[in-house]
């Protein structure tokens, strides 16, 4: 984890609302994700938004590879190496998914308050 510790449900909000004022995230995109992200995890979860939602794949997963940087100490690079790296520790795959679900569904309050 970085130097900065913070409390991780605060940083699963904040990447949740980032998440929600993408353009083109709406709350059928994010429950499609969560769902493959729940069932299939997190590379599956990646790569269903690049093939299905390539529009806001770029920023979506350029936000969440961010994080999943921040969290486990990982190089930048293409998202779908980041979850390859992940795969490598089942703790911190599995963690890192537990992040992630809490991030999306932060996410969608946020469109769901966004279209209020």
């Amino acid at each position: 984890m970085s130097e900065n510790r913070q409390n991780l449900e605060v940083r699963c909000a904040e990447l949740g609302e980032e998440l929600a004022k993408i353009d083109g995230v709406s709350e059928k995109v994010l429950n499609e994700a969560l769902a493959v992200l729940e069932e299939q995890g997190v590379y599956a979860a990646f790569l269903y938004l690049k093939a299905r939602y390539n529009d806001v794949a770029g920023k979506f997963l350029g936000v969440c590879q961010e994080f999943l940087g921040e969290v486990f100490s990982l190089e930048q690079g293409d998202p779908l190496e980041v979850a390859k790296a992940l795969a490598r520790d089942l703790d911190n795959l599995l963690f890192a998914r537990e992040l992630l679900r809490t991030a999306f569904v932060y996410a969608r309050y946020h469109v769901k308050v966004k279209e209020a």
